[in-house]
C-alpha cells in the first residue's frame, strides 16, 4: 500500500504548477480526479507533440490521474459533489476564479471542514499584486532570478518551468503537513503558495549575498560566480567536464594532482576561495590551459585520483541512458493512449506502478455514476455540454 492510499484529490489544473503537485500525491498512491473543460482539457495538452505525438509537458506532470470533464459554472453542483468527498482540493486557476466557484478558503472550510484546500497562484491571494496573470518566465523576472543567470552580456531563463515547480513542491509538502495536521486535530488547514514566493526563497543565498546593497553575485554562465574553480572545463578531444573544489584540502589535492602544479599549492596566495576569486582573471585560464592538454578520460582519471567532484556535459540523449538511473531502477512505463512509454519515477521511488496518463475525460461517467447521476442524469449534462 502506497502512503496517500484512501486520500482522494480533487484539482482544478492546468498547465504545470497544480498539475506537478497533484502528481507528486498521485505518485504516492492518492487517487487524483483532474477537472478538465470539455472538448479541450488543460491547456498544456496541446502545447507540442514531441511525446509520440502527445504534448510532453502533459504526460510529464499527468500520470497516474483519472481526466474529468466539467463546466464548473455550467454545472456547479457536480463540482460540489465532487468537492463534498475530497480530501484535498488543489487549484491553479486565473486569479479570483476559485472564489467565484465557491472555492475561497472561508467558504469552503465552512461547508466542509475537513477538506485541506492548496491554492497556487504567481503573487498570492492578496496583495497588489494578486489580481496579475503569472507565468514562469515573467515570475523568474520578478524574483530576480533572471538577474542571476546567463552571462555577463545578457540574462537568461532557466531551461525548465523553474517558478512553476517551486510552487508545486511547496504546495506538495504543505498538503503532506496538512494531512499530518488534520489527522490530529481533525480540521483540514489552507496551503497559499504563491510562485513568486517559492523561487524567492529559492533564491535566498544570492539575496543575502547582495544584503544591505552589497553587489550581487556577477552572472558567469555556468561557471560558479565565485567559487574557483568551479564550472565547465574543455578537454582536448572536445568533451566537457565541469569540476568543483570547495575547499583548501581539495585545492591542494586538485593542484598537485591534476593540474600537476605543486607550485600552484604551495602559493598562499591561491589558497582560498576568495583568495582565488580575486584573481579569477589570470588562475581561471592558466587551469583552463592546463586542462585542455587533457583528454576528457584523462581528465576523469585524475579527477578521480584526486577526489575531486566532477560531472559529465550531458545532453537529454544522454539522461534517458544514464546509467546511474538504470541502475538504480528509476525507470518504468506509463501508458497513454498512443500505447505504453517510458517514464521516470519520482525521487525516492522506483519505476513501477507508475499510473496511466488520461485520455481527456477518460473518466468522467464513471465518477459521475459514483457520486449517485444516473444515466438519464449524465445524458442531461452531456446534452447541456456540461461534462
Amino acid at each position: 500500500m502506497k502512503p496517500l492510499t484512501g486520500i482522494t484529490v480533487v484539482s482544478l489544473e492546468h498547465a504545470i504548477a497544480a498539475p506537478f503537485c497533484t502528481r507528486q500525491l498521485a505518485d504516492l498512491g492518492a487517487r487524483v480526479i483532474k477537472v478538465e473543460r470539455p472538448g479541450v482539457g488543460d491547456f498544456a495538452r496541446g502545447y507540442d507533440e514531441r511525446a509520440r505525438g502527445l504534448s510532453s509537458h502533459f504526460i510529464w506532470v499527468n500520470r497516474g490521474k483519472e481526466s474529468f470533464t466539467l463546466d464548473v459554472k455550467a454545472a456547479p453542483e457536480v463540482l460540489e459533489a465532487l468537492v463534498a468527498e475530497a480530501d484535498v482540493v488543489v487549484q491553479n486557476l486565473a486569479p479570483g476564479a476559485a472564489t467565484r466557484l465557491g472555492l475561497g478558503w472561508e467558504a469552503l472550510h465552512a461547508r466542509h471542514p475537513k477538506v485541506i484546500l492548496a491554492d497556487i497562484s504567481g503573487y498570492g491571494l492578496d496583495g497588489p499584486y494578486a489580481t496579475r496573470k503569472a507565468y514562469d518566465l515573467l515570475i523568474e523576472a520578478e524574483a530576480g532570478f533572471l538577474s542571476l543567470t546567463g552571462t555577463p552580456e545578457a540574462p537568461s531563463k532557466a531551461g525548465i518551468a523553474i517558478a512553476d515547480i517551486a510552487a508545486a513542491m511547496y504546495a506538495y509538502s504543505g498538503v503532506l503537513a496538512a494531512l499530518i495536521q488534520r489527522g490530529r486535530t481533525g480540521e483540514g488547514s489552507h496551503v497559499d503558495v504563491s510562485m513568486l514566493e517559492a523561487l524567492a526563497e529559492w533564491t535566498g543565498h544570492p539575496l543575502y549575498y547582495a544584503m544591505d546593497g552589497a553587489p550581487p553575485p556577477p552572472r558567469t554562465a555556468a561557471s560558479h560566480a565565485y567559487i574557483l574553480p568551479y564550472g565547465p572545463f574543455e578537454a582536448s578531444d572536445g568533451e566537457t567536464i565541469l569540476l568543483g573544489v570547495q575547499n583548501a584540502r581539495e585545492w591542494d589535492s586538485f593542484a598537485r594532482v591534476v593540474l600537476e602544479r605543486p607550485d600552484m599549492a604551495e602559493d598562499p596566495a591561491l589558497n582560498t576561495i576568495t583568495e582565488r576569486s580575486a584573481r579569477r582573471e589570470t588562475v581561471l585560464p592558466e587551469i583552463a590551459g592546463i586542462l585542455r592538454g587533457l583528454t576528457g578520460d584523462e581528465m576523469q582519471a585524475r579527477l578521480e585520483r584526486a577526489k575531486i567532484g566532477y560531472a559529465k556535459l550531458r545532453d537529454m540523449a544522454d539522461l534517458w541512458a544514464h546509467p546511474q538511473l538504470e541502475a538504480r531502477g528509476k525507470w518504468g512505463t506509463t501508458m497513454t493512449s498512443v500505447g505504453a512509454i517510458p517514464a521516470l519515477a519520482a525521487p525516492g521511488q522506483r519505476g513501477e506502478d507508475l499510473g496511466d496518463v488520461p485520455a481527456l475525460g477518460a473518466h468522467t461517467d464513471a465518477i459521475l455514476a459514483e457520486i449517485g447521476w444516473s444515466e438519464a442524469d449524465i445524458a442531461a449534462l452531456r446534452e447541456r455540454s456540461a461534462v
